[in-house]
């Protein structure tokens, strides 16, 4: 929740490349990021798996005109239209690109090898038909916004009064030496995207990082089963409302074009 998915690099920056708002090599860097290599495997056109700068040239010759996110859990099919194979692998992967415009999606493989601290890690980047329909559940970025801002408050209002580990001051540094270490280089979304959605998309990463706070620091005052319960039935929506909030950021370029272009 709190790292780019590789699913928004790729959609970002695809965008920006697509919009001629970014360079193609300048596009590559930014999705490849920290990974040793990416590449693309079943795109139409081609016998064989190809790099990144050959298949972005290609799904534009194929008629793409923006790339969207999918971030799809159990129970919570977000942003994805069908069909169910490639629902099953993008929920299998937590998340995928549809390629709008041509009837498509790009699923990561993810293969990490090596000793820690030197894992080399190479994506395989499958594409597979998908569905032209509405992607599930993907809200506005304004509704984003409100519902952030309510789940921030009502959670934190909520662990407190659970006595959950991470709801305190101590969650409060840990959030804002976070975003200090984030801000010198604003690595959020890729030009062409409105202020709003980095705004949304930083917010859904403050929320995240709540999440990952009260999951990961033991059970603090919760120690009975209802009230383990009560933090988890709290926990599970914030969550919900963060990724659907995410997803809203990445898209929202799109969505701003076709508007445009309607």
């Amino acid at each position: 929740m709190l790292s780019e998915p590789r699913s928004g690099r790729l959609a970002a920056w695809g965008n920006a490349l697509l919009a001629g708002l970014a360079a193609p090599d300048d596009a590559v860097l930014e999705i490849v990021g920290g990974d040793a290599t990416h590449r693309v495997e079943d795109l139409p056109g081609e016998t064989a798996p190809v790099g990144l700068t050959l298949a972005l040239g290609r799904l534009r010759v194929l008629g793409v005109r923006g790339m969207l996110v999918a971030l799809p859990a159990p129970g919570h099919p977000l942003g994805l239209s069908g069909p169910p194979e490639f629902n099953a692998r993008a929920m299998d992967a937590g998340e995928a690109v549809i390629c709008h415009g041509a009837a498509i999606g790009l699923v990561p493989e993810v293969y990490e090898a090596g000793p820690d601290g030197d894992v080399h890690v190479e994506v395989v980047w499958r594409v597979l038909p998908v569905r032209e329909a509405p992607p599930a559940d993907v809200p506005s970025l304004g509704e984003a916004e409100r519902e952030l801002a309510e789940a921030l408050r009502d959670a934190t209002a909520l662990l407190s009064r659970l006595d959950v580990a991470g709801s305190g001051p101590a969650a409060e540094a840990a959030i804002d030496a976070y975003r200090a270490r984030a801000e010198p280089r604003r690595e959020v979304l890729a030009p062409g995207y409105p202020p709003r959605a980095v705004r949304v998309l930083e917010l859904a990463r403050r929320v995240g990082l709540l999440v990952s706070l009260a999951s990961g620091n033991g059970h603090g005052g919760a120690v009975s089963s209802a009230e383990m319960g009560a933090r988890a039935e709290a926990l599970r929506p914030v969550e919900r409302v963060a990724r659907r909030a995410q997803v809203a950021a990445y898209n929202s370029v799109v969505e701003e074009r076709e508007r445009g272009v309607r």
